[in-house]
């Protein structure tokens, strides 16, 4: 429906005052532009009026901003919580690694010690690890990997890389047990390496000292002196390192003097020991040798011709007149002709 000329726009009216008044608005706008290319008076009006409009914006955007705040928060917390562990569990790997590598390290030293050894003193021996150590009040053992099958046999002596641990007294098919030379009966020839002073080392409750109870009162013994193996009674090799005497004291009965010694051995702490094939030297005079006849080169030659009847006046085979003939091999030895 067409509009009535009293409900036209004011602006847009059809008399001449609305369109003078449109000139008029025209020429204003025409006006400002002009001088806000000129003089840049509208940017200034539109930079005061920033400063008070842009607190009313920051405040209408506070509930966003800081719904946006409390999410990034909760996500960065998460994700560092996540983080720290992942750490913390490489941290703990990387560490069990380290101590891993520290343990291996310390076994292939070790291994390097005893394999020095037995290149050094040339000896047969077999390598056994340590599976179980009992070092009770009254008994001082130690269980081998190795039995009958890889051919321990009973008696054999162990060591390791510092001296002498003890010997093997019972053997099974797969491992064998070690009395060691703390324990409470075990006993060890020794010779003081300085004095060359011969005596018996026993074990003791303690565990962790030998006892040398049988000491003269005369005898030169010190602090400090090392204790090694003599090789009386053929069981243990001489010259193997077996203590080192922490101290002497007179015995209870006043009659010897008692020392008291540290194990060179690491008895509490080897992880791999050796056992020797090779046994010492038997004890006593040498055994009487077999009886032997001449030398070879001096021994008469077999004749050839021995069958034929002798020449006159002689033997064919010595070349001597009326000479017996060479005794034969039995009756050499004492057999009956």
């Amino acid at each position: 429906m067409a509009l009535a000329r009293e409900d036209s726009s004011p602006l847009f009216a059809g008399t001449v005052a609305g369109t003078l008044r449109l000139i008029l608005y025209l020429a204003f706008a025409m006006v400002l532009m002009v001088l806000d290319h000129r003089n840049g008076w509208m940017w200034r009006i539109r930079y005061a009026a920033s400063i008070v409009v842009e607190p009313v914006y920051r405040l209408a955007g506070l509930p966003a901003a800081g719904m946006r705040n409390v999410s990034v928060a909760f996500a960065d917390r998460k994700l560092l919580t996540e983080q720290n562990q992942r750490l913390r569990e490489d941290l703990l790997l990387a560490n069990a690694k380290l101590n891993r590598m520290a343990s291996v390290a310390e076994q292939n030293e070790r291994l390097r010690e005893l394999l020095a050894t037995q290149h050094s003193l040339e000896l047969n021996v077999q390598l056994a690890r340590v599976i179980d150590v009992d070092l009770g009040s009254y008994r001082h053992r130690m269980l081998l990997n190795v039995g009958a099958r890889d051919g321990v046999k009973k008696g054999q002596v162990v060591i390791d890389a510092h001296g002498v641990m003890g010997q093997v007294v019972e053997v099974m098919p797969r491992t064998s047990l070690v009395m060691l030379v703390t324990d409470p009966d075990h006993a060890i020839p020794v010779v003081i390496e300085r004095t060359g002073l011969r005596t018996v080392a026993y074990g003791s409750r303690e565990g962790d000292q030998l006892s040398l109870p049988n000491i003269s009162m005369a005898a030169d013994v010190r602090q400090g002196d090392k204790l090694l193996t003599s090789g009386l009674g053929g069981r243990f090799p001489p010259g193997f390192p077996v203590g080192e005497i922490r101290g002497v004291e007179p015995a209870a009965s006043g009659m010897f003097l008692e020392g008291r010694a540290r194990p060179t051995a690491d008895l509490d702490r080897s992880e791999d020991v050796l056992l020797l094939h090779d046994q010492a030297e038997p004890v006593g005079p040498p055994e009487p040798a077999s009886p032997a006849g001449p030398p070879a080169d001096m021994a008469p030659a077999p004749s050839s011709t021995s069958a034929s009847p002798p020449s006159a006046g002689g033997s064919p085979s010595t070349g001597v007149p009326n000479a017996p003939a060479p005794a034969s091999s039995a009756s050499a030895t004492g057999a009956l002709p």
